[in-house]
């Protein structure tokens, strides 16, 4: 359990999943494992493998570009929304960094776990991988804006939808 709610519970009322069957958030809640990181904790470091999609439920973490000069927050991530879209795809290392701003608490479903499940109920799977796109399409909308900051350059601002996972 989650608190006082069931992994299936939390699931159910996390955005990225809004929407799903009951039966597909079954099948993903039958992969979920409720993680807690500390603050400051790198949960994953850029360049690496990726290993697992998380969930956010409460709390933050920051989405870094990284080097061995310089470490850049891209964005924040909060209840509600999701990191880790690169664990759907085989041996791709990670792009960025992500490191808990607070304490946070997510729901952790392991790459290949979610990769086999989408492979198999590919109604379930088109919904997954169309709601990772819209993760990753907002890593890159956030990277220029934050790019465009850091050089002086004003973007106007871009309305996300209301229930978007990123």
């Amino acid at each position: 359990m989650v608190g006082q709610l069931t992994l299936e519970e939390t699931l159910r009322d996390h955005a990225f999943v809004q929407g799903l069957p009951d039966r597909h958030v079954a099948k993903l809640a039958s992969l979920a494992t409720a993680v807690t990181f500390a603050e400051n904790e790198v949960i994953f470091m850029d360049r690496r493998q990726s290993q697992y999609f998380y969930l956010v439920t409460s709390g933050s973490v920051n989405i870094e570009l990284h080097s061995p000069i310089f470490t850049v927050s891209v964005l924040s991530v909060g209840p509600g929304q999701a990191f880790g879209w690169s664990a759907l795809l085989d041996h791709q290392e990670t792009v960025f960094q992500v490191r808990a701003r607070e304490q946070t608490h997510a729901l952790r479903i392991a790459g290949p776990d979610l990769t086999e499940l989408c492979r198999t109920d590919p109604g379930l799977g088109v919904e997954i991988l169309l709601r990772a796109l819209q993760v990753a399409a907002g890593r890159i909308v956030a990277t220029e804006a934050r790019f465009a900051e850091i050089c002086g350059v004003r973007i106007k601002a871009k309305v996300k939808k209301e229930h978007s996972p990123i």
